[in-house]
């Protein structure tokens, strides 16, 4: 099993099917704070759905075409997710994305296991370019490539629909070239 360590006991690591219950519970108890930014956690399908996003984060490692991995608090417990969406391989590139749990934020947590992917993206996998998008009004998220020196790159109007709100993205990116491990 994959497992990556971060600061303060918390970590990274993959998803087993075993898992379903926990990760649909962990989005469930925190679904009012994840819906207002993420188009899929208004969706209150049964941790069947969860299993079935699990499997496909294994098809997705199966095809070389991108990683997810839990954030475990130092327990064990699932506290949120990070990974890397698909991966551009003819280009060099990928995007990031990332939730945690109300209980876990405010810690440094996501921004060690964001900075874990990155170092992952340029050292591992050599790609040449890793973006981060954000909703314009989700201050928290926006903090994570800013402190870790990405570029802010432009804004994206109306790129997201959430509930019934169409939502602007700032984009970010970060080199290669450029990293130095924020």
């Amino acid at each position: 099993m994959l497992r990556h360590e971060l600061p303060d006991g918390y970590a990274l690591r993959l998803l087993e099917e075993g898992d379903a219950d926990e990760l649909f519970g962990v989005i469930d108890a925190n679904r009012d704070a994840l819906a207002e930014w993420m188009p899929w956690a208004s969706d209150e399908r049964a941790p069947e759905a969860t299993l079935a996003f699990i499997r496909a984060t294994r098809r997705q490692i199966a095809e070389n075409d991108g990683l997810q991995t839990a954030v475990a608090d130092p327990g064990g417990a699932i506290v949120g997710m990070v990974g890397v969406h698909r991966i551009d391989w003819a280009n060099g590139k990928t995007s990031i994305g990332y939730w945690l749990a109300r209980d876990a934020q405010g810690r440094g947590v996501m921004t060690a296991a964001v900075r874990a992917y990155v170092d992952y993206a340029f050292a591992t996998l050599g790609l040449h370019r890793v973006e981060i998008e954000a909703a314009v009004e989700n201050a928290r998220s926006r903090a994570i490539p800013e402190r870790l020196g990405f570029r802010e790159e432009g804004v994206r109007r109306q790129v997201e629909r959430v509930g019934e709100r169409r939502l602007d993205h700032v984009v970010y990116a970060v080199l290669a070239e450029d990293w130095r491990g924020g």
